[in-house]
C-alpha cells in the first residue's frame, strides 16, 4: 500500500467516525448515515490496497 493511499484511507475512516459522532450528538440521522458511508469508503480503500500488496512479490 502506498503511503498516500494508506493515509487517505485512514483519513476517510476518521472523517466518517467523526461525522457519526456529531450526527448522534445532534440527533441528525442523515449525518450519521453519511459518516457510515465515509467510513465504509475508507475501509474499502484500505482493503483494496491490502489485496494489491498481497499480489506483489
Amino acid at each position: 500500500m502506498t503511503a498516500s493511499e494508506k493515509a487517505r484511507a485512514k483519513a476517510e475512516q476518521a472523517v466518517g467516525k467523526a461525522a457519526q459522532a456529531v450526527g448522534r450528538a445532534t440527533g441528525n440521522q442523515k449525518l450519521v448515515a453519511k459518516g457510515h458511508a465515509a467510513e465504509a469508503a475508507g475501509n474499502a480503500r484500505e482493503a483494496k490496497e491490502s489485496v494489491k500488496d498481497t499480489g506483489r512479490p
